[in-house]
């Protein structure tokens, strides 16, 4: 294992610690776990909570995505570990400011038990929580399976969004009405070339060859769709977008978003590559795009790959999405 560090156990809370150091003016340490971000200002009385929670070694997400117009407060686990119920239930009560608190998060086990549990711990507080599932990951499992499908890069539309509905002062069900359409608008692939390496482990996460490419792996290195020689950056484009596309078909006057996002260790110049590909294959089918995102967005930790999403835009999730936010990794006005 080659990187820089200091004890592998001690990986994420130094992280956390260099995090809130640097950016204070938007993150803050909340409670005595050393596992939980909240804005560095407490959201306006009244205003609804909007929490998420998961491992590190994806950020921006979780953690990043904290501040205005955006999330109130995070969890955080080690890399690739939920967080404690404990801790969940900590963010909780950070977001808090008496209207209730919208858990938004990914589709995986753990974090859904967690925040389960989280949300019975806080009910002692006369705490209200609601829940949306992020579940985009079309490569995951078949359209009839939805439900089971992974979360990945599109929740940080969805934590867009709705942050953009709390700010406005809707209420609990409002913005979870959001959330949900935000989260049933994205669909998401990506394709992996290389692992990354978990620090408590110290061994990659998966062997792929040097000249070979996964297409649909998940970002904690979960089973793709195959496994292949490594082609050409048109073709890996195609396919991803005729998977999405499938999925999601769009047509003429359809609005979209649409991010392509680095997974760790590819660089800008590959990326834009990429997007020219995706560009030409939505505005084909006559969609028009709404904000491209090209850049880092969830990663995981080191891999070197590439994540596509689309956001399937009505008038009022456009809106949201044009509103004002601002944290240390995005600002939109």
């Amino acid at each position: 294992m080659k990187k820089i560090l200091n004890d592998p156990n001690a990986y994420v809370d130094e992280m956390l610690e260099g995090l809130v150091a640097a950016h204070p003016e938007h993150y803050r340490l909340h409670g005595d776990s050393g596992k939980v971000i909240a804005r560095a200002k407490d959201g306006k009385a009244g205003k609804v909570g909007i929490v998420t929670g998961g491992g590190s070694g994806h950020l921006p997400v979780f953690t990043g995505y904290v501040g205005t117009g955006l999330l109130d407060a995070c969890a955080i686990g080690d890399v690739f570990a939920s967080p404690s119920a404990e801790q969940m239930a900590d963010a909780i009560r950070a977001a808090d400011q008496g209207a209730g608190v919208l858990r938004l998060y990914g589709n995986y086990g753990g974090d859904v038990m967690n925040f389960d549990m989280a949300g019975d711990l806080v009910e002692f507080d006369d705490i209200t929580c609601t829940t949306v599932l992020l579940a985009d990951d079309v490569a995951s499992a078949p359209p009839e399976e939805a439900e089971k499908r992974r979360g990945v890069a599109g929740m940080v539309y969805a934590f867009k969004m709705a942050g953009a509905a709390a700010e406005e002062g809707r209420d609990l069900a409002a913005v979870t009405a959001v959330a949900q359409k935000a989260a049933d608008a994205c669909r998401s692939i990506g394709a992996a070339l290389s692992p990354c390496t978990v620090p408590q482990a110290g061994k990659p996460t998966f062997e792929i060859g040097d000249d070979e490419m996964e297409m649909g792996m998940g970002i904690h290195g979960e089973p793709g769709v195959w496994r292949g020689k490594l082609r050409a950056a048109d073709e890996i484009a195609d396919e991803m977008m005729d998977r999405l596309l499938e999925d999601m078909p769009l047509k003429t006057g359809d609005r979209v978003s649409v991010m392509v996002n680095s997974l760790g260790a590819t660089p800008p110049e590959e990326l834009y590559i990429l997007y020219r590909i995706v560009k030409k294959r939505l505005e084909g089918d006559g969609a028009a795009i709404v904000m491209p995102l090209v850049g880092r967005y969830a990663t995981s930790m080191e891999m070197a790959g590439v994540s596509f999403t689309l956001c399937k835009l009505d008038d009022e999730l456009e809106k949201l999405l044009n509103v004002p936010c601002d944290c240390a990794f995005w600002r939109v006005g």
